[in-house]
């Protein structure tokens, strides 16, 4: 019970970062990616924010000996570039640019009830099985 409510907390507080940032904003960020364009590069505050905040809270906190919550640290170790991982990052970087939506922001998004993030998220939802489905009949190497 209580890592369910602390992680609801963090949740929020992340959606409400997400949203003063103007992430939930899809032409905002087709603005930010729009290089040679009309480029909006006021995103790239966040980014560089969200990034120094990371690389000093990372060090601090992984001189513990284990998370707050858990009793074991749980850091991705694979370091491979793998198929999917290829094909997964430009499909992931082609719907980002496309809709103006990465997941975080689109399921922060349905809150304002619009359809836009609604149809996003279920569209990635459906990707996601659609992945499932083929990597069982293509067996990407891992």
């Amino acid at each position: 019970m209580k890592n369910s409510l602390l992680a609801f907390v963090v949740g929020f507080l992340f959606a409400l970062g997400l949203g003063f940032s103007g992430m939930t904003e899809p032409q905002k960020v087709v603005g930010f990616l729009d290089l040679f364009g009309n480029w909006d590069p006021s995103l790239m505050f966040v980014m560089v924010g969200a990034i120094g905040v990371h690389f000093v809270m990372y060090k601090i906190i992984r001189k513990k000996n284990s998370p707050i919550l858990s009793a074991e640290w749980h850091v991705p170790n694979k370091k491979d570039v793998t198929p999917s991982l290829i094909i997964g990052s430009l499909l992931f970087g082609a719907g980002w640019g496309l809709a103006g939506f990465c997941p975080g922001p689109a399921i922060t998004s349905i809150a304002s009830l619009e359809m836009r993030p609604l149809i996003f998220v279920l569209s990635m939802l459906a990707g996601m099985v659609l992945f499932q489905l083929v990597d069982k009949k293509v067996k990407f190497k891992k």
